[in-house]
């Protein structure tokens, strides 16, 4: 399919992470972009100021008149699988002879004739993406990034080539969409059991990452999180390499510590990459994100990247200067009296992950969590586990759970998985949150969800400042 014959771009969930940054790239390639989405965030405000036009109602008659008479071969309809199937606009594309395609399509077929590195995983997959664009920007090596977040250091999730072919793409496992991707370099940072929607169980989701990670083209790279026991076959004529922070593997951290609130540690590779030799070392990296899966994160972008040629010295000094992501351990306030981070932790796993390395940061001090849970499916599947993660805090208040694109799954709310946390706790919505704060005494204080939490936290910053 040739993207090029498309003068219209019409996106039905424009501002998803993922769908915001196809609207950036086709409206940089000159193309008239426009979408529907629910609500307004700062996101779509910021997509509007590009020019690119977005209605918040679903609604045929607020899509633009030259979209609606737009000729079949010039009009190219992309919907995010949020979007519910009886949407009215969704229908009226379908009922005009158009047929939506998903995003994981297009982005197949926008990176079909690319050099392509994508990076697969059911965690780490942003932070990993966004680190390896900013070690290559820094290394004058020019690349085109989808990312799952807003890069701090570039202030948004879409970065454009000047020149050159190489694209970044985070290879989504939800619906197997990464099945769309033919990749020359492959990471798979985590298999963890999620998306039990689409997966019947975790061997079913390790198929569809075995299948992904045969599409590796030949001659290509594919590197592992070592942890990962799930069996991959090596691209033909090409590398499989491994990666940790708990133990020896081809590319592994070594020397962790804190130094001044920030996490040190070394590199130290037991395989050949181009640009290093075996046993060599890269010595005393500090990052501001913390947490041993960060540390990995990190390990996996700079094995990329001295894949790609970049030397030992450039991988250095570009993770120095990284300033993160937002909604990736954002740290919001901090002084004597608190700190206040944020973070998008929302699978068992990763809200584990990230108290365990808050506690470790900020040793001593009392940690006040608040979680809006994400999916009902999710909640349901892995209440035991939430349960058990959330527990690590020392207080805990649940918001309302987030549907995002499902309905309400009867007896699945946070009052039922508040009943199941042992540590201290109190469910109220999100009206009600900043009020309730107002009487805690709060020394560190971690917001985590993948759904709107993200809106509280101007609010929550207003009531400590």
């Amino acid at each position: 399919m040739n993207l090029e014959i498309y003068k219209h771009i019409y996106l039905l969930g424009v501002g998803g992470i993922g769908m915001s940054a196809l609207a950036r790239y086709f409206n940089a390639h000159g193309k008239k972009v426009s979408g529907y989405d629910k609500r307004k965030t700062l996101l779509t405000e910021k997509l509007e100021k590009e020019g690119i036009a977005i209605h918040y109602k679903d609604d045929v008659d607020q899509i633009k008149k030259e979209v609606k008479e737009a000729r079949l071969t010039e009009l190219l309809v992309i919907y995010t699988p949020a979007i519910d199937k009886e949407n009215s606009e969704f229908l009226f594309f379908k009922e005009k002879g158009i047929i939506p395609l998903k995003r994981s399509q297009i982005l197949g077929m926008i990176t079909c004739q690319s050099f392509t590195i994508a990076i697969a995983g059911t965690h780490g997959k942003t932070t990993t993406a966004t680190l390896l664009t900013h070690i290559l920007k820094n290394s004058q090596i020019d690349c085109t990034a989808f990312l799952g977040g807003v890069s701090k250091d570039l202030d948004s999730n879409f970065i454009l080539a000047q020149t050159g072919n190489i694209v970044i793409v985070e290879a989504d496992e939800y619906d197997r969409s990464f099945h769309y991707l033919y990749p020359d370099v492959a990471v798979i940072t985590s298999i963890d059991e999620d998306h039990l929607d689409i997966y019947e169980n975790k061997r079913a989701l390790e198929t569809a990452f075995q299948k992904f990670a045969s599409q590796v083209k030949e001659k290509g790279f594919l590197l592992v999180q070592a942890g990962v026991k799930t069996e991959f076959e090596k691209p033909e004529d090409g590398a499989k390499m491994s990666y940790s922070a708990t133990k020896k593997a081809d590319y592994y951290a070594s020397n962790i510590g804190i130094r001044n609130n920030k996490t040190k540690f070394d590199i130290r590779v037991l395989d050949i990459l181009p640009g290093m030799v075996y046993g060599e070392k890269i010595s005393n990296l500090l990052i501001d994100i913390p947490g041993k899966h960060n540390i990995e994160n990190v390990l996996a972008a700079s094995a990329v990247a001295c894949f790609m040629g970049v030397s030992c010295e450039n991988v250095n000094n570009a993770i120095s200067t990284f300033k993160g992501i937002k909604r990736r351990f954002e740290i919001h306030l901090q002084s004597e009296r608190m700190t206040f981070i944020d973070d998008y932790a929302h699978h068992p796993k990763e809200v584990r992950m990230t108290i365990k390395a808050v506690k470790r940061l900020y040793k001593g001090k009392k940690i006040m969590v608040v979680f809006q849970p994400h999916l009902f499916s999710r909640t349901q599947d892995f209440a035991d586990e939430f349960a058990e993660s959330l527990s690590l805090a020392d207080e805990l208040i649940l918001l309302e759970i987030y549907p995002a694109r499902e309905k309400p799954i009867d007896g699945v709310t946070s009052k039922m998985l508040s009943q199941k946390c042992t540590i201290k706790n109190e469910v109220c919505s999100k009206e009600e949150l900043i009020s309730t704060l107002q009487n805690k005494d709060i020394e560190v204080l971690l917001t985590l969800g993948a759904g709107d939490i993200s809106t509280l936290v101007e609010p929550i910053k207003a009531l400590y400042n």
